[in-house]
């Protein structure tokens, strides 16, 4: 698929899907004969998990750590998933927090709910 269906497809600007690929994070896209990009269902897989990563606040010098193992093979899983468990429990708590904020939000919208504004 072009630049165009791939962007909208996966709901990136064509500006960061050229800048991922400048910085290494989007490798080895593939061109048709007229030197326009041609994205795959790899790429597509590729990107909606490092489009999961960054909506879970991972950092994108981190990412790009998880990429560069990726590009060893089978000799990085052990790092890999080292690194997406450290990933995992950074989540955890940070989901932790959002539930505190949550519980005193519902709190203090109840309390103006039965009028005992303070």
């Amino acid at each position: 698929m072009n630049m165009r269906e791939f962007s909208s497809l996966v709901g990136l600007s064509s500006h960061t899907l050229r800048y991922y690929e400048k910085i290494g994070l989007l490798k080895n896209v593939q061109r048709n004969s007229s030197g326009h990009r041609a994205y795959t269902s790899k790429d597509l897989t590729w990107i909606i998990f490092v489009k999961r990563l960054k909506e879970t606040a991972m950092p994108l010098d981190n990412i790009l750590v998880y990429a560069s193992l990726r590009e060893l093979g089978s000799e990085s899983l052990s790092q890999r998933q080292k690194l997406l468990e450290l990933h995992q429990e950074t989540l955890k708590v940070h989901i932790a927090q959002q539930e505190k904020h949550m519980a005193a939000l519902e709190e203090k919208i109840n309390i103006y709910k039965c009028g005992k504004v303070r």
